[in-house]
């Protein structure tokens, strides 16, 4: 079991040194390794290359960086908290790269299923949600679209200013959206200027990334896609009105969920700027298979311009009436409403069965893709997208989608991988994170079990140690229990 030192201010001040950033009251009631020189003893490594674990390793944490990883029989650096962790495994921390600061807002299905005007509102969950992803291990994290930016950029400051617990955030500015949207929350473009001074004016406020819509138009998209380079950012989309290939062709960065879900450009007479609906995105992919010629070609064009894929196979998941419903923990993270607006849509559709296997089917088709992508060269990254019916948490649904990943066809070790090293690579963030090794910061996860061998195990999260802190995952969830949904 773990030697947790009670006082580790106290063991800062005796070894020696001091950690790169002071946490304030609110982040130190949740970390339980503070020590500038810390020792994981006795432990497997899986460092997020891809390569085969390590077996009794020790990784020696010194000021917040990973010093070292050395034979467990090699002599512990005087001086150094000791954590005995044999059973345990430590991976890199995970690189969430579809994940939000908000949850879908709670749905009334009392009196009939539609969503009256002015439309599907989502809640901003800057409390409850970095403290969720965390807990799973996730250490950095990629907004992917905002409703509430000031509010995301603010929460940012104050996580890396160590005034409240988090991972680190690469913010998004506002979504970058066409007319007609189903979420009044996000804004209307329909001019290219317009788009260019919208980018222009969240990369100096302090975005890092830039997300379009699906109602957004080719020439729109393209102008807004040249001024994030402009300002050194990258953009992606969840396209619909814009198919992948013309994204691809403007020099889009990155597409989110894949193409089974979202990819237009196989609807029969699809008008040019103009998002087909759900149902016709679907049957245009029903009958494609994906060692087609169609599908070949534009996993060519995708590899050929660089584009990275997101996929996010929890929310399509959740979804599938005849998936498992979410656990009892996972029950117990949600506000009240939350979850009985989750059940009533998985009820809704356990009523409907035949669109239930043509969900699942249409979700195995996504996975088949994604390992056909990553075959042909593509990058493929990772995260959970916590929106949908409100299925997804943040954290746990990271973890699912690295299991899904497994389902997919990917070893354990590639789906770790993709959710850590290949997220770090398209942020151009490799040299830091993403992997264990001499020199890099110490955000790592150490997990009870192998999941180099079962990939479930990346569920038993122990410590999470984030720039060389290490956290307590049960009390970053338990404070925030019955909240998601709300704060």
């Amino acid at each position: 079991m773990h030697k947790r030192g009670t006082l580790w201010f106290m063991a800062s001040i005796i070894c020696g040194g001091a950690l790169a950033q002071t946490p304030g009251p609110e982040v130190k009631k949740f970390i339980s390794f503070g020590q500038p020189l810390i020792a994981l003893s006795h432990v497997r490594v899986i460092d997020g290359t891809g390569a085969p674990a390590l077996e009794d390793r020790t990784v020696i944490l010194r000021n917040g960086r990973i010093e070292a990883i050395n034979d467990g029989a090699a002599p512990l650096p005087q001086g150094a908290q000791v954590i005995e962790l044999a059973g345990r495994s430590v991976m890199p921390g995970i690189v969430g790269m579809h994940n939000h600061l908000m949850y879908t807002a709670s749905i009334n299905l009392d009196e009939d299923d539609r969503i009256p005007p002015p439309g599907f509102f989502v809640t901003e969950t800057a409390f409850s949600s970095p403290r969720m992803y965390l807990a799973a291990g996730v250490t950095t994290m990629r907004t992917t679209g905002s409703v509430e930016p000031y509010t995301d950029l603010n929460v940012r400051r104050q996580i890396d200013a160590m005034q409240i617990p988090g991972p680190h955030l690469d913010v998004t500015g506002p979504y970058l959206e066409g007319r007609d949207s189903f979420f009044p929350q996000m804004a209307v473009l329909d001019e290219r200027e317009h788009a260019r001074k919208t980018v222009a004016f969240w990369a100096g406020e302090g975005a890092t990334s830039f997300k379009a819509y699906m109602q957004i138009s080719a020439p729109v998209l393209g102008a807004a896609i040249d001024e994030a380079h402009k300002h050194g950012a990258k953009l992606t989309g969840h396209l619909c009105a814009v198919d992948y290939r013309q994204a691809a062709a403007l020099g889009i960065d990155n597409l989110e969920h894949g193409p089974v879900f979202t990819d237009s450009e196989f609807v029969p007479n699809r008008k040019p700027d103009s998002c087909p609906s759900g149902s016709a995105i679907a049957a245009s992919w029903e009958k494609l298979e994906i060692d087609s010629p169609q599908v070949k070609a534009l996993i060519a064009d995708l590899v050929a311009h660089k584009v990275a894929i997101t996929s996010t196979l929890p929310v399509f998941e959740s979804f599938v009436a005849t998936r498992p419903l979410l656990s009892k923990k996972q029950m117990a993270m949600m506000s009240a409403e939350s979850l009985r607006s989750h059940l009533a849509a998985r009820a809704a559709a356990a009523t409907n069965p035949v669109r239930a296997a043509q969900t699942e089917a249409a979700l195995k088709k996504e996975m088949a893709f994604e390992r056909a992508f990553v075959q042909a060269g593509g990058l493929l990254l990772a995260g959970p997208d916590p929106t949908g019916n409100g299925g997804v948490l943040p954290g746990f649904g990271d973890q699912r989608e690295m299991e899904l990943l497994v389902e997919a066809g990917f070893s354990p070790l590639e789906a770790i991988h993709i959710a850590t090293a290949n997220g770090a690579r398209f942020m151009g963030k490799l040299d830091r994170i993403g992997t264990i090794e001499a020199g890099k910061q110490a955000d790592l996860v150490v997990l009870n079990g192998d999941p180099s061998k079962r990939i479930s195990d990346v569920e038993n999260v122990e410590i999470v140690f984030k720039d060389g802190y290490g956290y307590d995952p049960v009390k970053l969830n338990n404070s925030v229990k019955g909240m998601l949904g709300i704060r």
